[in-house]
């Protein structure tokens, strides 16, 4: 590199080089009161100075962690296993006895990390659930908890899998800082050392300065094309969006028609109408969030899905059995998934042809981590038509896949309560193999007989958020959430 003389810097690059003289490193924010300029001005000028060799800038970042709600909630009322293991004391507890005291969910998140931790042993017993306090360990998760709730993030002495853990359960967030470190080189000392005389410039000649001719007598900035700039980020939809209004572009770009139903539903349709009998599993308050309300639904059309239940109709089924509850049905809850809507679009249409898409939200009672939340986004879709078959619902699945960005794509055989045969499309990505990314399939008698649909009815739900990780490059959903504005300013707005 050619020896640098002061004729070479500006008057900006000169101030911040005698600035720097008097300090042996500093900030941004430093530097630019020392050199009496702002701080873009100043960073700008360091840059250069450290094309030039003058100057070294240094990028140093850290990551500092904060509590979340749920954190600061257990941070004060301690931990839910340490709240149970107090409650039992030295006894011997069943899962019973801690529900009356605890919630169902609380109690799950206890179970297992009590096991974890070996701070109890659990054990079936006939039909009980027994816990049995084993020796309580010391807790460096309670530790991290309340050294943050007092505002200390010193948190190096704890192990990092501690850490982990309780990012993976939403206690803590981390967030990264990133400082920057300005000082001089030996070469930029030796400059500063021989002397450095600022003489003012300016950026760009003006009518007058060529009018009077003192435009002779200034001393013109030369323009680098190469200097760097700061970064400034236009204003876009947020990459979720962009995401669920490409699906919905496809959808209608293929002859789809959207439609849109209530949060809350009666169980009556988001359960009975898609012949889930009464008592399965699912329907539990494990699952659902049952609302305490109910709602009017069709008499006519609940008296046939009654019959389609109970004995299995007029369709040679043998249904269920059992008694249907007609009060069961009416209870409100909010929906489980988006089925509840295109199985009402297609009561109220029973005629051919039908091609709708539903995108909305769902809800169930899910633990909160890196894969799964209590709410989320479904895409529900239904074709009925004269003489579609099972080949049919495969080729609408390959074109969506195909024009989401998708070249791989197999089908593999499923099982799902309302549909027969059943379909599990997975879709090849680099780096992870076969991703299965919904369910599929023709809806079984059982469920368009009651509402009068005599053709077969083509269904398929997918799971938007975890084909959002895989186009944005997420590990975590939960990612999709939060305000992270440096990702979200430098997230592109072309994924595929």
């Amino acid at each position: 590199m050619a020896r640098i003389n002061q004729n070479d810097l500006t008057a900006d690059e000169k101030r911040i080089l005698l600035a720097l003289t008097k300090v042996e490193s500093t900030s941004p924010e430093k530097l630019a009161s020392l050199a009496e300029i702002n701080v873009e001005t100043a960073m700008r000028s360091a840059f250069l100075l450290e094309q030039k060799g003058l100057s070294k800038i240094t990028e140093k970042t850290t990551e500092t962690y904060s509590l979340t709600p749920e954190g600061i909630l257990y941070a004060e009322s301690g931990l839910p296993e340490q709240r149970i293991i107090e409650f039992m004391g030295s006894k011997e507890t069943c899962l019973s006895d801690l529900k009356e005291v605890f919630s169902d969910q609380e109690a799950k998140i206890a179970l297992g990390w009590l096991r974890k931790k070996g701070w109890a042993s659990i054990e079936k017993r006939k039909d009980e659930v027994v816990i049995t306090p084993l020796s309580i360990t010391r807790d460096p998760q309670k530790e991290v908890l309340n050294l943050l709730h007092m505002k200390n993030t010193d948190l190096k002495r704890f192990d990092p899998e501690v850490i982990k853990a309780l990012l993976n359960r939403n206690l803590i967030v981390a967030t990264e800082k990133s400082d920057r470190v300005i000082s001089l080189t030996d070469e930029g000392r030796r400059l500063a050392a021989r002397g450095i005389e600022i003489i003012e410039e300016i950026t760009q000649l003006t009518p007058d300065l060529i009018r009077s001719g003192k435009w002779k007598e200034k001393h013109l900035r030369e323009y680098d094309v190469n200097a760097p700039v700061l970064e400034v980020f236009g204003a876009k939809k947020h990459p979720y969006r962009r995401l669920l209004d490409q699906m919905r572009k496809i959808f209608l770009e293929m002859g789809f028609e959207e439609i849109r139903g209530d949060i809350v539903q009666t169980s009556f349709w988001n359960f009975d109408a898609l012949f889930q009998p009464q008592d399965h599993p699912a329907r539990e308050m494990q699952d659902t969030f049952y609302l305490d309300s109910i709602g009017d639904i069709p008499m006519e059309l609940a008296q046939k899905v009654k019959a389609m239940h109970e004995r299995g109709g007029d369709i040679g089924s043998t249904g269920w059995g059992g008694k249907w509850n007609l009060e069961l049905a009416r209870t409100e809850v909010l929906r489980t998934h988006t089925t509840a809507i295109t199985i009402k679009h297609l009561a109220d249409n029973p005629n051919p042809p039908v091609k709708a898409f539903c995108i909305g939200r769902a809800y169930r009672r899910e633990t909160i981590d890196s894969t799964h939340l209590p709410e989320f986004t479904q895409l529900e879709g239904v074709v009925m038509d004269e003489a579609v078959s099972f080949k049919n619902l495969l080729g609408c699945l390959a074109e969506f896949y195909k024009r989401m960005g998708f070249e791989k794509l197999r089908f593999r055989p499923g099982y799902f309560p309302y549909t027969e045969p059943s379909v599990e499309p997975e879709v090849y990505v680099e780096g992870l193999g076969w991703m299965e990314l919904g369910g599929a399939g023709i809806f079984r008698h059982e469920v368009t007989a009651p509402l009068g649909i005599r053709h077969p009815v083509l269904a398929w739900g997918l799971g938007v958020g975890r084909l959002a990780m895989l186009h944005l490059g997420l590990k975590d959903l939960r990612d999709l959430y939060r305000p992270d504005m440096d990702w979200l300013w430098r997230c592109p707005i072309c994924q595929w």
